[in-house]
């Protein structure tokens, strides 16, 4: 059909050119959009049929050596195997992933590609299937109810998650010693003529029957190994080595979250060590840690009475003093509760100063002594300070005091050298120096690069004591430039997260500090510049004279719930109010 005008004559070859030029935007448009899909069409899957069953399980063989491998055992409903292949890079081809399925075996092989082009397998294979999975760099993890899981890697990390109920294992390393975590305890390792290491063993029924039996074989060049952990819950350091001060401390502390974390990783020493301590009569326990888009804290029984701190500001930012117990409304799991006490914004904190003086900063030792001294200088008095340094180990500079002279003194005296534990340091404040004061107004000022590369304790075993602790956490991060933020990837993108995550350590820590002040109700001062540590002095200062300290009683009675407390002014609607977690008063 022609197009037809009813403009004047005129007008036509301007409106034809103009309907042309839309036309030919619209076309390049369509182009482009096709174009585009056809770039992120990075996505290959395939269903395989295969033959299985309890005498003769199916056997499913993977190479990819430049990507990662990822299989799961599905329930008795599944009979065959669903594959995808995902390419963060270029596109996937039928060429790229070759399947072939014949009987009872299904082999996968994955074309060679350049990193920021490889990759990615993910497996769905019938229950008791028998796997071996090949890759180089890349992770590698196997879990569900297989029968038989066999994995080679050259420095990937190898994680395995299957039953023990009839379990047999063999963990060989042929290059390095021993890097491994593992849920349950394992043999002991065993080094073999040419610098190899291996832990095998049984765990669980001997004379189970065959068809319950698992067998689980891994090897590694220099990789780590994974069994049945959430690999969040890794240590920086997997090294077997003896116990520091701050990890007895722990264990002298009865926090059992906190040993079996330590425990993991060093299992003979932790032994060793408590079977020298005297028995203790109960050992103290944890509740869930929960994200903190709300408040929520572990519940106690008894006593029923809590205590929180609460940062008061108006709109502006400005502190909002002498409010009094009747100036608060504070509401637990939906229902108000009645404040008791409310101790004002000037009543003096108990505050620790962590110092990293790991190798990390050991050239900077003048600036953290500076720093130290510098944070004395700004806060309050009658505030009484303990200062702890770390590095490997911890070191108790002062208990806590008001005399300032004696820690000035003190900070003089720091020294510096080795690596950096500041998960273990932070652990050891919470249950040896902070214990104690349980109730009372208690902040922790952490100065770091927050780089921690030899801790027994992670992350989120210290995030959920940080949570139980009722301490406010104000981590001063200050960058060690060796590794820029903006240029460490993103570790669950990478070839192997496991190994990015723990190689490119500052690409956590910003994220870590941010966590560790949003749980607690405290702050987090990223310290770009070294005139701006003053300044976060001040800042954190000015934070802790906005909180009251509100005592409040408590209605819950189930000891396995969570509370989900708030806060507000009964007379003012302009205030912005911060809270720290709800603990139980007693120690």
């Amino acid at each position: 059909m022609l197009y037809r005008s009813t403009s004047p004559r005129g007008s036509f070859p301007c409106q034809f050119n103009l309907q042309a030029k839309l036309f030919g935007a619209l076309c390049l448009f369509i182009i482009c959009v096709c174009a585009s899909q056809q770039t992120h069409a990075q996505t290959l899957t395939r269903e395989l049929n295969v033959s299985s069953s309890a005498s003769n399980p199916a056997e499913i063989i993977v190479h990819n050596t430049s990507g990662r491998v990822t299989v799961v055992a599905g329930d008795e409903e599944r009979k065959g195997v669903s594959l995808k292949a995902e390419s963060r890079g270029a596109s996937v081809t039928d060429a790229d992933v070759q399947t072939k399925a014949e009987g009872g075996r299904v082999t996968v092989e994955v074309r060679q590609r350049a990193e920021h082009d490889r990759i990615d397998l993910t497996l769905q294979v019938p229950p008791r299937a028998r796997v071996r999975v090949e890759t180089g760099g890349g992770a590698v993890d196997v879990s569900g109810p297989l029968s038989d899981a066999a994995v080679i890697t050259n420095t990937g990390t190898i994680r395995a998650d299957v039953p023990t109920d009839s379990l047999s294992y063999s963990f060989r390393w042929l290059a390095s010693r021993p890097r491994y975590f593992s849920e349950v305890t394992l043999g002991k390792v065993r080094e073999h003529a040419g610098g190899r290491f291996e832990i095998s063993g049984r765990i669980g029924d001997k004379k189970a029957a065959k068809e319950t039996r698992v067998r689980l074989d891994l090897q590694t060049e220099r990789g780590v190994v994974l069994f049945g952990v959430d690999p969040a819950m890794v240590p920086s350091d997997l090294r077997e080595r003896p116990l520091t001060e701050a990890a007895r401390a722990i264990i002298r502390s009865g926090n059992e979250d906190l040993i079996d974390a330590i425990r993991k990783v060093v299992p003979r020493y932790v032994g060793e060590y408590a079977a020298t301590l005297p028995p203790r009569m109960a050992a103290p326990t944890l509740g869930t840690f929960h994200a903190p888009d709300a408040v929520v804290t572990p519940v106690s029984t008894t006593p029923h009475v809590m205590r929180l701190h609460a940062s008061v500001t108006d709109t502006n930012g400005r502190a909002i003093h002498d409010l009094k117990a009747e100036d608060f409304l504070v509401y637990e799991n939906g229902q108000q509760r009645p404040v008791t006490d409310v101790e004002q914004t000037r009543t003096p904190f108990n505050i620790v100063l962590l110092l990293d003086v790991s190798g990390s900063v050991e050239e900077r030792l003048d600036f953290i002594r500076k720093a130290a001294l510098d944070f004395l200088k700004t806060v309050s008095p009658q505030d009484r300070i303990a200062i702890i340094s770390f590095r490997d180990d911890i070191q108790l500079v002062s208990d806590f005091t008001t005399d300032r002279n004696l820690l000035n003194e003190r900070v003089k005296m720091i020294d510096a050298g080795g690596a950096t534990a500041l998960y273990d340091a932070l652990a050891y404040t919470l249950v040896e120096t902070l214990k104690p004061l349980r109730g009372e107004r208690t902040a922790v000022v952490i100065l770091s690069d927050g780089d921690d590369n030899r801790s027994f304790v992670p992350f989120p075993s210290v995030l959920e004591s940080v949570v139980e602790s009722g301490a406010l956490i104000y981590p001063l991060y200050v960058p060690s430039g060796l590794i820029p933020t903006d240029a460490a990837p993103d570790p669950l993108t990478t070839l192997d997260p496991t190994r990015s995550r723990y190689l490119t350590l500052t690409s956590r820590a910003e994220e870590d500090a941010r966590k560790l002040a949003t749980v607690s109700g405290g702050v987090y001062y990223p310290i770009t510049r070294l005139d701006e540590l003053q300044r976060a002095y001040d800042e954190v200062v000015a934070q802790l004279r906005t909180a009251y300290t509100i005592t409040y009683d408590s209605a819950a009675t189930d000891t396995s719930a969570a509370r989900h407390v708030r806060v507000r002014l009964a007379r003012r609607e302009d205030a912005a109010i911060r809270l720290s977690p709800a603990v139980t008063t007693q120690p």
